[in-house]
């Protein structure tokens, strides 16, 4: 009896461990987030000399390569906005994306990063509202979940 209790035990300590390190994996940590927000306000830095005014935080968030992200983000007519998307420079995860109209059509213009660790999305709306930016792992690039982060810059 006190064997048999001992062994469930045991058996119950494997699983939870188990599934502590596939949790473990399956997250992306704070480092490789700081990583994916440096990469991204390295692609803003660029881009203010150019007259855009970047918001102080980056959006951050893991990112599966099964499934990709959108992120709704409200844009002003009138504005002109520079989108940096990016994962970690050092990930070998290659990204792409689009922003989507109110109809979910692509507008506006990329800028992919030569690497593929990030791209700059170019957009102008001509309509006030609530669009779509959407990021997903390229098929070049190692198949990983990692974390990317966005950062939004106006003129």
């Amino acid at each position: 009896m006190n064997s048999f209790r001992f062994s469930k035990l045991s058996f119950c300590l494997c699983i939870l461990s188990l599934s502590f390190s596939l949790t473990l994996d399956l997250k992306a940590g704070p480092a490789e987030e700081k990583e994916a927000e440096a990469a991204a306000l390295a692609l803003a830095a660029d881009q203010e000399n150019a007259g855009f005014m970047f918001r102080a935080e980056a959006w951050s968030s893991d990112l599966s390569h099964g499934l990709g992200k959108a992120v709704k983000m409200q844009l002003f007519k009138g504005n002109e906005y520079c989108i940096g998307v990016a994962v970690p420079r050092k990930s070998g995860v290659r990204i792409t994306g689009a922003v989507l109209d109110l109809d979910a059509r692509p507008v506006g213009e990329i800028q992919p990063v030569l690497d593929g660790w990030g791209f700059l999305l170019f957009f102008k709306p001509k309509k006030t509202g609530v669009y779509m930016v959407t990021i997903q792992i390229d098929e070049k690039g190692k198949q990983a979940d990692t974390s990317c982060a966005i950062i939004t810059g106006y003129k």
